[in-house]
């Protein structure tokens, strides 16, 4: 089994979604032994935004300039990597509402028709199903218990969405939220996480999932 982990925060040792990451991926490889794991970190490793010299894999026409063959090089090992993958642990704290640009640039980077998505005539499909992501989901303040802040919020919502349109349907939250709400709120929230990270990695509760779906 192979495990992508990723992180963004740019936030370093700071960081709590760093923090869940890591203890994800460890409680993952705990309850899954012989899981092989590879690392990106986006705040050191981002690719750059899509422009005109990135957009060859999706017009599908050939790269004619060296700038042109470097981004879509870049696009296709970024790609490959996260379509060899069978688990995908990401850190995606919530930065002005939604999740940083650096994660969006690599979702960016996933997003190519004949790869992750197909157009048919009943409308576009998913290529990359049979997945499991699962989403370190981190917040200073509270969202996710008022309208207000759900209709605020774009990070959770946002991630459903696209990792559906690449027909992933498991896709689970770690969520710590009230993080800068102070210290007491912020140990409530890590508390919640890791009975979030157990229940997500364990193989009882996958084997329960399996069943249901089943």
């Amino acid at each position: 089994m192979q495990l992508l982990h990723i992180d963004s925060a740019i936030t370093g040792e700071q960081s709590v979604s760093r923090q869940l990451t890591a203890r994800t991926v460890a409680a993952w490889q705990a309850a899954h032994p012989g899981t092989t794991v590879q690392y990106l970190d986006l705040a050191q490793q981002a690719p750059s935004h899509l422009s005109a010299q990135s957009l060859g894999f999706r017009t599908g026409q050939a790269a004619a300039t060296e700038a042109e063959r470097a981004e879509n090089a870049l696009s296709e090992a970024l790609v490959s990597q996260f379509l060899a993958s069978d688990v995908i642990v990401i850190g995606a704290p919530l930065y002005n509402f939604s999740i940083p640009s650096q994660l969006k640039a690599w979702i960016d980077r996933l997003a190519q028709a004949g790869r992750t998505f197909k157009y048919t005539d009943k409308g576009p499909v998913g290529l990359a199903g049979g997945k499991t992501v699962i989403v370190a989901s981190t917040r200073g303040g509270v969202y996710s218990t008022s309208e207000g802040g759900q209709a605020m919020e774009h990070q959770e919502s946002y991630l459903k969405v696209v990792f559906g349109f690449f027909g992933i349907t498991d896709v689970r939250f770690v969520r710590a939220e009230g993080v800068a709400m102070g210290p007491d709120a912020k140990a409530a929230a890590l508390a919640s996480a890791d009975v979030e990270i157990n229940s997500h990695t364990s193989v009882a509760a996958n084997q329960a999932r399996v069943s249901q779906v089943a």
